[in-house]
């Protein structure tokens, strides 16, 4: 009897096991994967997600097709509204969403219909520092400089990560950028920052030292800040974000708003979703953060590479929600609000 009942036990772990990857296989052949993106196209983001899509399917069972839809507005927040409450749950549509959503809740942001800590996040494909900047014609290169003399920045929605951080810049340290958002993307406001449109900007680090090296070459920008958990190695004279505070109480808010740069690109699936599809494709998204001829292309492309496990992503999250009111306040004090947008006559 024990021993009927030890095969028994052992057979039944055994399906318990087998079953739900047979069963995916099932499901994901012939399928398509979309990958949402929360930004437009052209930037780091959609790169990124683009070199994922050529190599994630892969390394699902039933090998499925993928493609990227992108889903800009609302400062990210359309995207990652929709990964909460309308995406199928069937495990065929995930998405990479801005890193400043989950702090975004933390402040209450009107916008917001999600709970970041129910997301299943399946890894990041890393951190890059966030830099602020102003173009070499205005004169500011520095953070005294950004105190004295107005410049115009440009953004895309007041919940996105490069309109953050200058309006904590603004609130916080006394600086007097004029944020006008309303941009479709990052690659729209590097176009219009060439025309002279608006004359500041931020943007993450190793995308400006990808896509726009001449930038720094020519000396065209002066980087006046840089946001992160530690100053990038290409900037070790750069002042960190939260190094500028002058009293505690200041600092932990400007720690607390920098917390987007440590979920770096995340990706994530809707709450809900089927529980061996989330295992699966975590599994193959970390198996494509391996992938050589991924690596390679990522290379290729110049984009940064340094990735996230899912539990790390959840552990960041949970601790940006459920900050300390206090910290939480003093943040709130430094938000953005409804401020101008960009004209809708074309630049000439």
């Amino acid at each position: 009897m024990a021993s009927r009942f030890t095969i028994g036990a052992a057979l039944a772990a055994a399906v318990t096991v087998l079953a739900p990857g047979a069963w995916a296989e099932d499901f994901y052949k012939g399928k398509t994967v979309t990958i949402v993106t929360s930004t437009g196209a052209g930037g780091g983001y959609d790169l990124i997600a683009r070199a994922i899509a050529r190599s994630m399917g892969a390394h699902l069972p039933g090998k499925p097709g993928m493609i990227v839809q992108n889903m800009p507005g609302g400062g990210n927040l359309l995207a990652t509204n929709y990964m909460y409450n309308i995406a199928p749950k069937d495990g065929t549509v995930i998405a990479t969403i801005n890193n400043a959503m989950p702090l975004q809740q933390t402040l209450k942001n009107k916008g917001v219909r999600f709970d970041a800590r129910k997301f299943n996040w399946l890894g990041s494909t890393g951190a890059s520092n966030e830099v602020v900047f102003t173009w070499h014609t205005t004169g500011v290169k520095t953070l005294d400089d950004a105190r004295r003399k107005e410049v115009i920045l440009g953004g895309t929605g007041p919940a996105s990560s490069i309109v953050i951080f200058p309006t904590a810049m603004n609130n916080l340290l006394g600086t007097k950028f004029k944020i006008v958002t309303g941009y479709k993307s990052s690659s729209e406001i590097d176009v219009v920052l060439e025309r002279g449109e608006v004359l500041a900007r931020s943007n993450s680090y190793a995308s400006l030292v990808s896509k726009r090296p001449q930038w720094i070459k020519e000396k065209k920008i002066s980087i006046i800040v840089q946001v992160g958990a530690k100053r990038d190695e290409g900037l070790p004279n750069v002042p960190l974000l939260s190094e500028l505070a002058t009293n505690d109480e200041d600092r932990q808010a400007l720690q607390l708003i920098s917390s987007p740069i440590l979920l770096g690109r995340p990706y994530l699936a809707p709450p809900e979703t089927v529980v061996d599809r989330v295992a699966l494709l975590r599994k193959a998204f970390d198996a494509t953060m391996a992938d050589k001829g991924f690596k390679a292309e990522v290379a290729r492309l110049k984009l940064d590479l340094d990735p996230i496990p899912a539990e790390t992503l959840a552990k960041t999250v949970n601790e940006t929600v459920n900050a300390p009111d206090a910290v939480i306040a003093k943040a709130i004090a430094a938000m953005p609000k409804a401020g101008p947008k960009k004209s809708k006559k074309k630049s000439s």
